[in-house]
């Protein structure tokens, strides 16, 4: 008696290791449609998403910014509703003694380096800048403790300027599991995003990944049943 020879199952797509997830290759030109759906569905599902960041001017901004360094915006909200009322002009942080201003923002974790980060750039803002918070990626990024996560919030929130994408600890994860970039560095993030996402919309789309990071993709436990955009992620109920 012969048996039938079970056919060969058609080759898989290989997968590619993203984040924490394994997703099957997918073509730039798919991957950017994507990232149009998912900007229609965050817009929807946040349409108040802005700069959790409490600020009234380029100068609060800059320094929250600073002090948002491994801590949340939560903390250095509660902290700079007293400091502001303190300090109000670069002058006043670059004369400001340092035990004073460590003090001060003692509570936002690693306060010295951030204390000494925020007198030397208003102490150059003073110097280079004519006392106002400079408008260009290339002049921020001259500031001590500035680098381009900060640069970018300031410029997108203060002068509504989109010169890149704003990257925190959200939109790393969130740019992971949703497979659009393979990177883990910031700077490479940044770079995969910025050729994925209008640039009309590199502002909004950072603000947008961190409200839903907050509110559903959790760095421990995601909530992908209750997930607006479950179905264009590929991490979706693996983590």
């Amino acid at each position: 008696m012969r048996f039938a020879v079970a056919a060969k199952p058609p080759p898989r797509s290989k997968p590619t290791s993203i984040g924490n997830t394994l997703m099957p290759r997918e073509s730039k030109a798919n991957r950017t449609l994507r990232t149009a759906e998912l900007i229609t569905k965050l817009k929807i599902a946040y349409p108040d998403a802005h700069c959790a960041l409490t600020h009234g001017n380029p100068l609060k901004l800059l320094v929250a910014t600073i002090l948002s360094a491994q801590c949340t915006d939560k903390r250095v909200n509660v902290v700079t509703k007293t400091l502001f009322k303190k300090y109000k002009k670069p002058q006043d942080y670059a004369s400001a003694e340092p035990e004073n201003l460590e003090n001060d923002i003692r509570s936002t974790g690693f306060y010295r380096n951030k204390a000494k980060n925020i007198r030397g750039a208003c102490a150059k803002i003073i110097s280079d800048f004519g006392g106002k918070v400079p408008r260009t990626m290339e002049q921020l990024l001259t500031l001590p403790g500035v680098a381009r996560k900060t640069a970018n919030c300031v410029l997108g929130n203060s002068f509504g300027l989109a010169e890149g994408v704003v990257v925190d600890t959200h939109v790393i994860r969130l740019s992971g599991r949703l497979g659009l970039t393979k990177h883990k560095n910031p700077v490479k993030i940044e770079r995969d995003l910025m050729e994925l996402v209008p640039q009309d919309e590199w502002i909004l789309w950072s603000h947008m990944l961190i409200f839903h990071g907050r509110a559903v993709c959790d760095a421990r436990k995601p909530d992908c049943e209750n997930c607006s955009i479950a179905e264009l992620c590929p991490s979706a109920g693996k983590l």
